[in-house]
């Protein structure tokens, strides 16, 4: 008999700084699909569902896939919308011999601070203590001992940017059919440490994650665990739980030896908190820099507004950064994006090929990263925001930014888009009409994942500190709810 597989995608990384909550509309912006849909979307794609369709078929698995839902990181999840979800999940979890969910890790709900370990507790409660649940991850997931005790395997992505899912969701597929086959006994154990942030963020091209995922591997190529998950946190999220931590999945048994590689990756991710790659310029030196880099420019400088970022929870429509561009007069630029729908309507009204001004951005909080600004330009393209991903972290898969406009203010080229989202593929520009190639600046609000398709195409790559909500909560962020005591918010030496 072929094994029946439980699988959905349900993903959120909470900034609980934002006031702006996640609804089912939010999810709806982004990725909302039932039953069928999933299959039509995404068989065939690279990433952890399409990983999962394809292993399937190799298997011979009888896959139920009821949802799917990823919004935009933005504030807490509302409880309608985590109910509704998890409801849909529920609903198919029965006469079950196993389960593949995909998660991010960080989700925090009206209700609850750890969304995905009620979501796993539920489940759990559900299938049984003897259905094997495996689960992959964000590599930004502040991850819990709930999350832990009621999976079997938690597998976190290895790259920042992530783009292996899909080798990650084929390693949990793999892991799954061993484990219903009988032929090992998947348990997970965690270890963290009294620290917020660590591991340069979660940043893979080097230092000390590189360096313990790489280590990682060795011990799973060893056969000495069958998988290590090294996890940076995300500090956006007054929780307690907060923070890095590692995870490690062994046979039944092996837990003690489990714990024993987590806490030693634990203490290398303590001694090396401090650590960052980080050097961020300010908006007028990055912009000063752009302008003597324009001319005779044959391949474009790519410069991300790290403090305006929608993939940390931003709110994508700051405009400091943008009026210094103006006002310096740069040329052959291309700026994505403001998330403004009222700026996308104007445009609309407004109609190809005419020129007019336009008031865009700065809705959310003036003080974060500037108000609105009104200005003059040419409505160059209009679409409906629909386009295919085919970058490092698209795999394929078709995305909607709702209605999208090409705004062309002297020599820059601003994109504006109705539903939020961060710069992570070139499709993002050129359907649009955007020849990135030919750009001698390219402005970007992003943190890291913009890095996977724009950093192959740039002759130099900067970031900038925009004043955008990111600098609020590094600068005077409130938490009252993390564990205590806990570092930098205290002035530990060892931790407890």
């Amino acid at each position: 008999m072929p094994f029946t597989v439980l699988t959905s995608k349900i993903e959120h990384e909470t900034n609980t700084f934002s006031p702006v909550p996640t609804d089912l509309d939010r999810f709806a912006q982004r990725i909302l699909l039932r039953g069928n849909a999933l299959a039509t979307s995404y068989q065939g794609t690279r990433g952890s569902m399409g990983a999962t369709f394809a292993a399937a078929e190799r298997y011979g698995w009888v896959l139920r896939h009821p949802i799917a839902a990823s919004a935009t990181p933005s504030g807490k999840v509302t409880d309608e919308a985590f109910e509704t979800i998890a409801a849909s999940l529920l609903a198919e979890a029965h006469g079950l011999d196993g389960v593949l969910l995909h998660l991010h890790g960080a989700m925090v709900t009206e209700s609850f601070e750890d969304g995905e370990g009620e979501l796993l507790r539920r489940l759990r409660l559900a299938v049984g203590p003897d259905i094997p649940i495996v689960v992959t991850l964000d590599l930004h997931a502040n991850v819990t001992q709930a999350m832990a005790d009621n999976a079997n395997a938690l597998i976190a992505v290895r790259t920042y940017p992530h783009v292996d899912y899909d080798e990650r969701g084929t390693q949990g597929a793999e892991l799954l059919q061993r484990a219903m086959l009988g032929e090992i006994r998947p348990r997970t154990v965690i270890a963290k440490r009294a620290m917020m942030r660590g591991l340069d963020g979660g940043k893979t091209q080097g230092g000390p994650m590189r360096e313990l995922v790489e280590r990682g591997e060795a011990i799973e190529a060893a056969g000495k665990a069958l998988v290590v998950s090294v996890c940076a946190g995300f500090t956006a999220a007054d929780i307690h739980d907060i923070g890095p931590s590692v995870t490690v999945t062994v046979d039944a048994g092996q837990e003690a030896a489990g714990q024993a590689i987590a806490e030693a990756f634990m203490d290398h991710a303590w001694e090396t908190r401090a650590y960052t790659s980080a050097n961020h310029l300010s908006i007028a030196d990055a912009v000063a820099h752009a302008k003597a880099g324009e001319q005779g420019a044959i391949k474009p400088l790519v410069m991300a507004d790290v403090t305006d970022n929608s993939g940390s929870g931003h709110y994508g429509d700051a405009t400091n950064l943008l009026a210094a561009m103006v006002a310096a007069d740069l040329q052959r630029c291309i700026f994505h994006a403001i998330y403004d729908p009222a700026a996308v309507q104007a445009a609309i009204a407004l109609g190809v090929g005419r020129t007019g001004p336009i008031e865009l951005g700065g809705r959310h909080d003036s003080s974060a990263g500037g108000g609105p600004i009104t200005l003059t330009g040419e409505i160059v393209t209009l679409t409906n925001g629909r386009f295919q991903a085919f970058g490092p972290m698209g795999g394929g898969t078709w995305k909607d930014v709702g209605p999208s406009a090409l705004f062309r203010v002297g020599g820059i080229d601003i994109v504006l888009v109705t539903n939020n989202g961060q710069a992570t593929d070139l499709a993002q520009v050129t359907s649009l009409g955007c020849d990135p190639l030919r750009a001698a600046t390219i402005a970007v609000k992003s943190n890291h994942h913009f890095r996977a398709a724009y950093e192959p195409i740039a002759r130099e790559v900067i970031t900038v500190l925009g004043g955008g909500l990111g600098s609020k909560i590094a600068s005077g962020g409130t938490f009252h709810n993390v564990r205590r005591p806990i570092w930098p918010l205290d002035p530990l030496e060892v931790s407890p």
